[in-house]
């Protein structure tokens, strides 16, 4: 099937190929090659034509083709060898007095002629674009990080609290994110249910209650995975190295897998996609932007307080602290980091369905925040819950921010930057305690 698809676009290409070769032999057959045209008109004075400017193409080393000034109709035509990219610029000192380009910086425009006429545009009039000055760029940036850093403490959190009571460095927590996001969009997307018709299911549920049931879903699949995988391997006495480089095969497995069944492709919910943003001062706000920030806020803020003042909080701390020496005051340790990967893999869950609405879903949607997650932990303190948040917002706010210098598509490395300097300075983490080692 490839091979013939393969040859049926090669032949497509070739009689392409032939067309245009043939009508550039017929064009210069006839003595008259192909042009770039050139056509201004003035928007500010009802698109009246501009006379008299010059316009010069250049070929793709710089030299130039030829001149034309543009006639009582704002045209002007230079004809060029053949097929190639040219380049048509604009002399501004030529412009009527009065008149401007819409935009003054673009008096250049590339053209990639394949051997036939093209014409060129060069908008006239006043400059209709939005400026955005930096403090509103900083401020809509920051929000963005906000947003991004919350999503983010999420999934910390859960890496942080198995690190603190198993020393494993999870790097299959990234796909745990994916499979969050991907549970939910099965729910909203359909499953293969049969018709309930007394109460209208159809095998699609609301995005709302496709997010709950993916954290419960993802809640007992951290459970299952202790007791069918982790716990095994550390009552064996696996080492943490050990662990963590099963952990790396697992998130090998695991993203393959995602791709098998759900493809490469880029999707996204079926609800809350596209909204109409509203102002909020320089800042412009999505609904599904405030939903996202009210359920992180609120299910971190539920998490600090379950640690602090709950008996399975408390006991966490605990194991965290000192496995033996909980164990020997009637802690069930066992049931505890059960409890432990339930919850941070639901926290995980709950992270990808939030990270799928913000942006889409794909088999790499955990993948690609995973170094960002670790780097929070770390810089946050290794095994604080609390240092995870904060190096989350850090983490957040840099990545979002950097963009205002850097290209965006650089702005991870400020955050790996900061990391590296905060452990330069404070090795611990921001929130983290000195050891003593040896």
């Amino acid at each position: 099937m490839r091979t013939r698809l393969a040859a049926v676009l090669g032949l497509l290409a070739i009689v392409w190929l032939t067309l245009v070769a043939g009508a550039g032999t017929a064009q210069a057959a006839e003595g008259d090659g192909p042009s770039i045209n050139v056509q201004l008109n003035d928007t500010s004075q009802g698109d009246s034509p501009v006379p008299g400017v010059t316009i010069s193409v250049l070929d793709d080393s710089g030299q130039e083709i030829g001149e034309a000034v543009t006639d009582e109709q704002g045209q002007a035509s230079v004809e060029v060898p053949g097929g190639g990219t040219y380049t048509t610029r604009i002399d501004t000192d030529t412009l009527p007095e009065g008149t401007t380009l819409r935009n003054p910086e673009d008096v250049e425009n590339q053209v990639q002629n394949f051997g036939f006429d093209q014409t060129v545009q060069f908008p006239i009039g006043p400059d209709t674009r939005e400026r955005t000055s930096k403090w509103d760029q900083a401020v809509q940036l920051a929000f963005s990080g906000l947003k991004f850093g919350l999503i983010i403490a999420l999934a910390a959190l859960g890496l942080s609290m198995i690190f603190g009571t198993t020393g494993l460095t999870n790097f299959a927590h990234g796909e745990l994110v994916t499979l969050g996001a991907l549970i939910a969009y099965a729910f909203n997307r359909g499953i293969p249910l049969p018709d309930i018709p007394l109460i209208g299911f159809d095998g699609h549920f609301s995005l709302i209650a496709a997010g709950i049931l993916t954290v419960a879903v993802m809640a007992g699949f951290g459970w299952l995975q202790d007791a069918g995988f982790w716990r095994p391997l550390r009552n064996r006495g696996t080492g943490n190295i050990a662990l963590m480089i099963v952990s790396i095969g697992l998130a090998l497995a695991l993203r393959y897998i995602f791709l098998y069944f759900f493809g490469g492709d880029t999707s996204s919910y079926t609800q809350y996609v596209s909204q109409t943003p509203f102002g909020i001062g320089p800042v412009l706000v999505a609904p599904k932007d405030v939903a996202i920030i009210v359920i992180s806020v609120v299910v971190l803020i539920l998490v600090s307080l379950a640690l602090v003042r709950t008996r399975i909080g408390k006991a966490m701390r605990a194991v965290a602290d000192n496995p033996p020496l909980a164990a020997s005051s009637g802690i069930n340790v066992a049931t505890v980091i059960a409890v432990v990967f339930a919850g941070g893999t639901a926290l995980a869950g709950l992270a990808g369905v939030l990270l799928g609405i913000d942006q889409q879903v794909d088999y790499q949607v955990g993948f690609r925040i995973l170094l960002l997650v670790f780097t929070a932990v770390t810089l946050g303190g290794l095994g604080t819950v609390w240092g995870a948040m904060l190096g989350s917002l850090v983490v957040g706010l840099l990545v979002e921010m950097s963009t205002l210098v850097i290209p965006a598509e650089l702005k991870y490395v400020g955050a790996f930057l900061a990391l590296i300097l905060i452990l330069l300075v404070r090795p611990q983490g921001l929130l983290g305690r000195k050891e003593r080692v040896g």
